[in-house]
């Protein structure tokens, strides 16, 4: 009975998130207190299990980072710098503004690349009065595949490479980065030639923006200084994360104290938390309740054995159902608490024989990242760019994003086949 409520509710959310009908927080949030109210979670294993408050306070900090130092026109002068480097020209730009997002992405974390980026993103296409829209669908596409690259990119990786001591950072790098590149390549030339006829920018904005003092956006202070500093300070923590032997969140927590400490004289903190997007923070504590009732009566554990119980063992049929299994139902379902049921699962293959997993691990973090394109609730990133975009009026539907991400979801798990079975199948067909 409780497998049917919770699931009942899962649909219902997940249709009023699609509908967006309602505010998609407040429909999240009903849901997970409807799990509550009929007693497939406790309070206690919904606010202490199931929320990553982690992943929470990882967001608050960086955007109270990010808030504080937009206020010094630190992001429209970079945004002005990028559009000039390429004369303003929007599928060049387009293609400049991914690669960075993949490659912050892959260095930092997709989550705070988005964070960093979105308000760039946001006052290049003001200044250059075009749709926001299509650099910020770009945004989320190539957050999550450059962060599938490394093992700090995506939360997946990070969990995969906790739970299995003998892959670091190179491992991932070495074994993933390829296909990555490849996918990067694939999708972005595919982008640019949907985009190309619908984004255009008139050539009397291309020369006014060309004509602009990028300087003259900055409000040089102390505010400036210090929120740079910080920020900067901040990155290089989340580089060197591993080798200070401090989680992500530690670091950034540091950051958004030390920068709200040294700035008390030069603005109010109350202020600060008024920018602060509430509405991304209560959707994500709202999904993670709701897929916390799905984990409590079996469901998502089901679905995982239900996929490696089908492949019988068999290491080929295994890896690549896995790799397809996790690509489309992460898109669906938050991929961190489905790569959260995969992992116990996928050790258990030890028992049965079969000794090399590894072809499993990097199916899965494949999988796992890359399916996080197919819908606005895929992955973290995706929903704080919609909630960015929301809240400066850029807002984009679900569908909207649907008809662009899930066939970038599908020509990137075929990529990543291939790979898959070019790079580690072969000798056992």
């Amino acid at each position: 009975m409780d497998v049917a409520i919770a699931f009942i509710i899962f649909i219902i959310s997940y249709i009023g998130i699609m509908t967006e009908r309602i505010n998609r927080a407040l429909v999240a949030c009903c849901g997970g207190v409807l799990m509550l109210i009929l007693g497939i979670l406790k309070v206690e294993q919904a606010f202490f299990e199931h929320v990553d408050w982690n992943t929470i306070a990882l967001l608050f900090s960086m955007m109270i980072l990010v808030s504080i130092t937009s206020q010094n026109g630190v992001f429209e002068y970079i945004a002005v710098k990028l559009a000039q480097r390429v004369k303003g020209r929007p599928i060049p730009l387009l293609i400049v503004l991914s690669t960075i997002t993949a490659v912050g992405s892959a260095l930092l974390d997709n989550v705070t690349t988005v964070l960093l980026l979105v308000p760039i993103i946001l006052t290049l296409t003001s200044l250059l009065q075009v749709t926001s829209i299509p650099f910020l669908i770009c945004a989320i596409l190539f957050a999550n595949i450059g962060g599938t690259a490394t093992l700090i990119g995506d939360p997946p990786n990070i969990m995969i490479g906790q739970a299995v001591d003998h892959l670091d950072f190179i491992d991932f790098l070495f074994h993933l980065g390829p296909v990555v590149l490849i996918i990067f390549i694939v999708v972005i030339s595919g982008i640019s030639i949907y985009y190309r006829k619908s984004l255009y920018i008139s050539q009397q904005r291309r020369n006014e923006l060309l004509n602009l003092n990028p300087s003259s956006f900055l409000k040089k202070g102390p505010l400036l200084y210090k929120s740079v500093s910080v920020l900067t300070l901040t990155i290089v923590g989340f580089l060197l994360h591993t080798i200070l032997h401090l989680d992500l969140t530690t670091v950034a927590m540091s950051g958004a104290l030390l920068l709200l400490l040294i700035t008390t004289k030069e603005q109010e903190i109350e202020e600060v938390f008024r920018s602060i997007e509430w509405i991304t923070l209560f959707f994500f504590i709202g999904l993670f309740i709701l897929v916390g009732g799905l984990i409590e009566v079996g469901l998502i554990d089901e679905m995982a054995r239900s996929i490696l119980s089908f492949t019988e063992g068999d290491l080929p049929k295994t890896a690549i159902v896995i790799l397809w299994g996790s690509g489309l139902l992460s898109g669906f379902i938050d991929n961190i608490p489905f790569v959260a049921a995969m992992i116990p699962v996928i050790m258990e293959f030890e028992e049965y024989g079969m000794q090399n997993l590894d072809p499993l691990w990097w199916s899965l973090a494949l999988g796992a990242c890359l399916g996080g394109n197919a819908t606005l609730i895929g992955a973290s990133a995706n929903v704080i760019v919609a909630g960015l975009a929301i809240k400066s009026k850029q807002s984009f539907s679900f569908l909207q994003f649907l008809l662009i991400g899930f066939p970038v979801v599908i020509v990137s798990l075929s990529v990543s086949t291939i790979y898959v079975i070019l790079r580690y199948l072969l000798p056992y067909f």
